[in-house]
C-alpha cells in the first residue's frame, strides 16, 4: 500500500509539474515559415512577429501608431532636421549579458547600412554617419531631412543584435535584445524562444517559454486552436472567421492594416525578365485591368480584403482616392494587348503556398485568362518565395508588404531604383526624385502632392500590381487575456498573459 501511495503521489505531482509547464509556455501559429533571424538580413512578415518578442528596437509604436521610447528613452532633432540625437536607457543588456550602449548601436546601424545583404539599406539611405560620443548618446547625421526615419527605426532597421555575434552566424543562433532569448530552431516546425529574465521590463512578461509554429494551412491552424494546441493564431483565413466568432472559447480580435497584397513583374532581373510583359509596359497594364478585386474582397476575402490599387492605405495622409476604381475592363484589356502586338500572353506567377494565396492566384488566373493571359501558377514555400524574388528567379511574384506608419515605408524600397525589395529591378529617374523629395519633406500636403505625381508614374509603367489591403486577423484563446492587436500585424506580449482556470 506505501508503494501504490507513493507511485500516486509520484504521478499526481508529475501531473501537477506538467501542468504549470504548460501554463508557462505560450504557443503561437503562423502562416508561414520565418526566412532569416537577422534582422538586417530578414524579409519576412512572419520574421517580424518573432523579432517582436526577440528583439527590441530604438523605438516603439503604440496601437494607435505613435512613437514610443523603447531601447531609446528619448530623441531630439537639431541641424535643419539633419540631426537626429538619442538618449538611451541605462538598465537594457543583449542576451550575452553584454550592455546596450551607444557604441553597440553605432555599430548595428552601420551594418544595417553597409552589409552587403542587408535589406535594410534603402531604409536607412538617409544616414550619412553614426556617432557614439558617450556611453549613453547616439548621434545620427542625416544627408538631408528624413521624415520617415524615425518610423524605420521602429521596425527592423532599428532592432539591435549584440556585436560580439555580428562575426557569427546570427541567423542560427541571434543573440538579441528583446524580453525572450531564442533557444530552438527546426526549419519549417517551430522556433522556441525563453524568457530572458536580465530584461528591464521583464515583470510585465508572463510566459517563461514561447514556442512559434508554421502552419500554412488556414483550417489546420484554426482547428490547432480549437483544440487547445495553439494559443493564439494570426491571419486567421476570412472564411474561418465566423467559426472563431461563434466558438465559445475562442476571441475573434481583427484590426485594420497598414499593408498590402501585391505582385511585381521581373523587368530587369536575371534570365527570367523576358516576354512580353517586362518588355511593355500596356502587357502590364492589360493584366491590371483584367483582375476585379472586389470578386477577390466577395470570393476569397468575405468582405475582408478591401480592393487596393495603390501602396498607401487609407488611413495615410498620402492615400489618392483618384487613384481607386472599381470592377474591370476586360475588353480595355484585350484592346491594350493587341496594341502591343500579342494575342494570349504567358506568363508563370509564384507565390507563397498557404490557402488564401492559392485561392487568390487561382482567381486571377481565370480572370487572365478572359482578358489573354495563359497564367501558370507556380506556388512555393514562403522563406523559398523570398530567395526565388531576391535573385530573380520569376517573371511574376507575389509580393506582400505588412505596411509601415510613414509612407515612405510603403514604396521607397519597393520602386526606388536601388531599393533593397526592388525584385524587379524597376527604374524610372523621375520616380526616384519624387520619392526622395517626399521622404525629405516635413509638410504632409507637399508631401502628398508628391506622392500623387509619383502614384501617376506607376499607374502608367505598372511595375506592381496592387490587389487588397491587408487585415490583421488574429484568434485566440479565450483565457489568453491582455492581447492588442496593432496595425502592423505584429505580436506584442507585453502584459499578455493567460487566465487561471
Amino acid at each position: 500500500m506505501r508503494r501504490l501511495t507513493l507511485a500516486l503521489t509520484l504521478a499526481a505531482l508529475a501531473c501537477s509539474t506538467a501542468a504549470v509547464a504548460q501554463t508557462s509556455t505560450l504557443r503561437i501559429g503562423l502562416q508561414d515559415d520565418p526566412d532569416v533571424l537577422d534582422p538586417a538580413r530578414a524579409r519576412t512578415f512572419v520574421g517580424r512577429i518573432v523579432f517582436a518578442s526577440l528583439c527590441d528596437k530604438l523605438v516603439e509604436i503604440t496601437p494607435e501608431l505613435k512613437i514610443v521610447p523603447q531601447l531609446a528613452q528619448s530623441w531630439a532633432w537639431s541641424d535643419g532636421n539633419k540631426t537626429l540625437t538619442f538618449k538611451l536607457r541605462t538598465d537594457a543588456v543583449y542576451h550575452d549579458g553584454v550592455a546596450i550602449d551607444a557604441a553597440s548601436v553605432k555599430a548595428n546601424l552601420d551594418r544595417a547600412r553597409t552589409l552587403a545583404d542587408s535589406n535594410r539599406k534603402s531604409e536607412l539611405a538617409s544616414v550619412a554617419s553614426v556617432e557614439a560620443p558617450d556611453a549613453q548618446t547616439v548621434v545620427v547625421r542625416l544627408t538631408g531631412p528624413d521624415a520617415s526615419l524615425l518610423s524605420q527605426l521602429s521596425d527592423r532597421a532599428g532592432m539591435m543584435i549584440s556585436p560580439a555575434s555580428f562575426d557569427k552566424d546570427p541567423n542560427a543562433k541571434p543573440v538579441c535584445s528583446g524580453p525572450y532569448k531564442f533557444t530552438e530552431r527546426v526549419q519549417n516546425d517551430r522556433i522556441v524562444l525563453d524568457k530572458f529574465a536580465k530584461y528591464y521590463d521583464a515583470s510585465h512578461y508572463h510566459f517563461d517559454r514561447v514556442v512559434f509554429t508554421p502552419i500554412p494551412d488556414s483550417t489546420v491552424r484554426l482547428n490547432n486552436l480549437r483544440s487547445g494546441d495553439l494559443d493564439i493564431i494570426e491571419r486567421v483565413a476570412p472564411s474561418d472567421a465566423q467559426a472563431v466568432k461563434s466558438d465559445a472559447n475562442l476571441t475573434w480580435a481583427p484590426v485594420t492594416g497598414l499593408g498590402f497584397q501585391a505582385f511585381t513583374f521581373n523587368l530587369a532581373n536575371g534570365a527570367r525578365a523576358d516576354g512580353p510583359a517586362a518588355k511593355d509596359k500596356r502587357v502590364r497594364q492589360a493584366l491590371d485591368l483584367a483582375i476585379d478585386r472586389d470578386v477577390l474582397n466577395q470570393v476569397v476575402g468575405e468582405g475582408l480584403f478591401q480592393p487596393a490599387y495603390q501602396p498607401f492605405p487609407p488611413a495615410s495622409f498620402a492615400f489618392d482616392k483618384a487613384a481607386e476604381r472599381r470592377g474591370r475592363d476586360v475588353a480595355r484589356a484585350k484592346a491594350l494587348l493587341k496594341e502591343a502586338g500579342v494575342d494570349r500572353v504567358k506568363l508563370e506567377i509564384t507565390f507563397g503556398n498557404n490557402t488564401v494565396m492559392q485561392q487568390v492566384y487561382e482567381l486571377i488566373q481565370a480572370m487572365g485568362a478572359e482578358a489573354g493571359f495563359d497564367i501558370s501558377l507556380r506556388p512555393v514555400e514562403f522563406a523559398a518565395l523570398q530567395s526565388s524574388l531576391a535573385r530573380g528567379d520569376f517573371q511574376v511574384g507575389q509580393s506582400g508588404w505588412s505596411g509601415r506608419v510613414d509612407p515612405s515605408g510603403n514604396i521607397h524600397q519597393y520602386a526606388s531604383t536601388k531599393g533593397s525589395l526592388n525584385d524587379g529591378k524597376f527604374s524610372n529617374a523621375e520616380a526616384d526624385r519624387l520619392l526622395d523629395e517626399a521622404r525629405a519633406e516635413p509638410d504632409e500636403a507637399k508631401r502628398r502632392a508628391l506622392y500623387t505625381q509619383f502614384l501617376a508614374i506607376m499607374a502608367d509603367e505598372r511595375p506592381i500590381v496592387y490587389l487588397y489591403y491587408l487585415p490583421y486577423t488574429f484568434g485566440t484563446q479565450k483565457k489568453v487575456n491582455g492581447f492588442v492587436p496593432y496595425p502592423d500585424g505584429l505580436i506584442r506580449l507585453k502584459d499578455v498573459q493567460r487566465a487561471k482556470s
